[in-house]
């Protein structure tokens, strides 16, 4: 073999070395870069999963405490409605309470029994303290 043929034969493996060591590092960084990636991707829907059921949690959570509002303010509602009692029904109670004081007095004259007259007495004292809480309160300070 001549000096040219050798020359020749050490650059075409040095050449071949070089491309070879290029292709494995070439290769070597996309795997890495594939690989990163992936696992960013993988790290993330991990991530994601364990939100979504925090953010599940916490939907049902929502769910529950707008129920019980709901039911809170219903009874709110209710609760407003019967106490906008007015002098119209406070002039029925009293009226209420006129009439079992007459038939406390009725059952007392006939003495058709003590229970009675005691439960007319109590109904007609009951109905005259709910009167008085429907009572306007310019009346009271008045009073």
């Amino acid at each position: 073999m001549t000096a040219i043929q050798i020359c020749a034969l050490i650059a075409i493996v040095l050449m071949t070395a070089g491309i070879y060591w290029l292709a494995y590092r070439n290769g070597f960084s996309n795997g890495l870069t594939e690989g990163y990636a992936e696992g960013y991707s993988e790290g993330i829907a991990v991530q994601s999963a364990d939100k979504s059921e925090e953010i599940r949690n916490l939907t049902l959570s929502l769910k529950q405490v707008q129920n019980k509002h709901e039911q809170l303010y219903d009874f709110y509602k209710r609760a407003v409605e019967a106490s906008q009692l007015g002098e119209p029904e406070r002039i029925t109670l009293l009226e209420i309470a006129e009439k079992l004081r007459i038939a406390a007095e009725t059952f007392a004259a006939f003495r058709t029994g003590k229970k009675l007259e005691r439960e007319t007495r109590l109904l007609r004292d009951q109905a005259l303290a709910m009167a008085a809480l429907l009572e306007p309160a310019d009346q009271e300070s008045a009073a």
